[in-house]
């Protein structure tokens, strides 16, 4: 059995302190204890696998038909800066697929040939992302 007394003659002596390094911090030595994460980024790759996207939805001949008619109608009134209600295909930068998106945008341009929307704030539009277009002039109903 060990002596319970064996370290008697030390217990009492002040902590040594070292000439050349400084007192350790209590954060300092938590911080030697925290858990290490062995796969960086393993969380990350994890959170971004699950993260959904929607898959861009290609339209019938008869709805590219419907819309195409709505582009025309909006042709005449692009000079008024008309405020439309749009739905846009924003495709995701990390993965495959995407999302839409609906929001009102004011037109500034309208370019069929480059097939583009440029709005009031320059952001240009593809006009094969957009599946839907609504503005007051412009019928909901299907047009003949």
């Amino acid at each position: 059995m060990k002596d319970i007394h064996e370290y008697d003659d030390i217990i009492s002596l002040p902590h040594p302190d070292s000439a050349f390094h400084p007192r350790m911090s209590l954060l300092e030595r938590a911080a030697q204890f925290s858990p290490f994460a062995a796969l960086t980024g393993y969380d990350d790759a994890v959170k971004e696998t699950a993260r959904l996207t929607d898959e861009k939805i290609v339209l019938s001949e008869e709805e590219l038909k419907q819309l195409n008619i709505k582009f025309t109608l909006l042709m005449p009134h692009i000079k008024e800066r008309p405020e439309v209600t749009l739905t846009r295909f924003i495709a995701d930068e990390k993965k495959s697929g995407g999302r839409y998106l609906t929001e009102t945008v004011r037109i500034r341009r309208l370019d069929p040939v480059k097939r583009i929307l440029i709005t009031e704030d320059n952001r240009k539009i593809s006009l094969d992302d957009i599946t839907d277009l609504q503005n007051e002039f412009l019928k909901t109903e299907p047009f003949e």
